[in-house]
């Protein structure tokens, strides 16, 4: 056995004194279940951490034993507990972001015609059957494909990580697009332009947006075939269509298909909400790499991968 002492961070949480109960090779999972029954809240609660040299709070993978996370025996092993307050399931997260544009659209654009006795053009009927299919799609992935590395997160993100979703690609877009101009200022035309191609150009570009969808949607499926056991988190090189060009092409596609909005509608939403997603998904894209490359080193450097966008970066 070895003396444990975990200390609380948080003025809501007990510590916790496990001299007798584990040894360097128990899972330290088990800890943190000890510290949910004696503090009688949710394991998904609780973070355990320890000080490296610098007294920097390093987390614990609670997967692994002591030994696997680099102690050995010695008299003392001091670790930290803190309470991460209120959590909530991230494919629950995921459903109310995505709920949002579902939401906002209909209601939009079926009060707009039906009050204001607008005559919607076909770019903006394609415009609201394109969101809508787009976050339907993005609901069946959450409910049947996704698998989540991680059980939950604070409760009070769910506000910060809606905002884009109901903001950005909810009302704007709907607002934006769905309503013509207010009155025939300057201002209000721009605000409330939107584009009107000719059928042939409108089907061309559905056509291409209704590719990248599937095409992401493909990626996700091979994301999602590599853990079969949902609770196996370890990560394995994707190989096939889409990954065989770049680390992130879910991301590419993605953005891809938002591009192919962006110019059939023409409206300033549109083209912000293309930007604001295509930056944060390259940032995700950067760190998939990134972990690619300390996970599989060589072997995975050697497959000259681009980090997003196929063969450039």
């Amino acid at each position: 056995m070895v003396s444990i002492e975990v200390i609380s961070r948080s003025k809501s949480l007990k510590g916790l004194s496990a001299s007798d109960e584990f040894s360097l090779d128990a899972p330290v999972s088990l800890i943190v279940e000890k510290l949910s029954s004696v503090n009688k809240i949710s394991v998904n609660r609780i973070r355990l951490t320890y000080k490296d040299s610098n007294s920097k709070q390093v987390p614990l993978n609670t997967d692994k034993s002591l030994f696997d996370n680099g102690f050995s025996l010695k008299e003392n092993i001091a670790l930290y507990a803190k309470d991460l307050g209120p959590q909530l399931g991230w494919r629950t997260v995921y459903i109310i972001e995505y709920l949002g544009p579902l939401l906002i659209h209909p209601l939009f654009y079926y009060i707009i015609e039906n009050y204001n006795q607008e005559n919607y053009t076909q770019t903006q009927y394609l415009a609201f059957v394109m969101a809508t299919l787009h976050f339907l799609k993005r609901e069946y992935e959450t409910i049947f494909i996704h698998k989540f590395s991680n059980a939950t997160m604070p409760f009070f993100n769910i506000f910060k990580n809606s905002g884009h979703y109901w903001i950005l690609s909810g009302f704007l877009l709907a607002f934006f697009i769905f309503k013509n101009s207010i009155n025939d200022s300057f201002i209000s035309k721009i605000l409330f332009q939107t584009n009107d191609f000719p059928s042939s150009i409108n089907y061309t570009l559905f056509g291409l947006w209704a590719w990248a969808e599937l095409s992401n949607l493909k990626c996700h499926l091979t994301l999602a075939s590599l853990r079969s056991n949902p609770s196996d988190k370890k990560y394995v090189i994707p190989y096939g269509y889409g990954f065989n060009w770049c680390s992130a092409p879910n991301y590419f596609f993605e953005s891809l298909s938002w591009v192919f909005f962006a110019i059939l509608v023409g409206n300033w939403s549109a083209w912000l909400f293309l930007a604001v997603g295509t930056i944060q998904m390259y940032i995700w894209a950067i760190q998939r790499h990134k972990r690619y490359l300390k996970l599989f080193g060589d072997d995975y450097k050697k497959l000259k991968r681009s980090i997003m966008v196929p063969f450039l970066i």
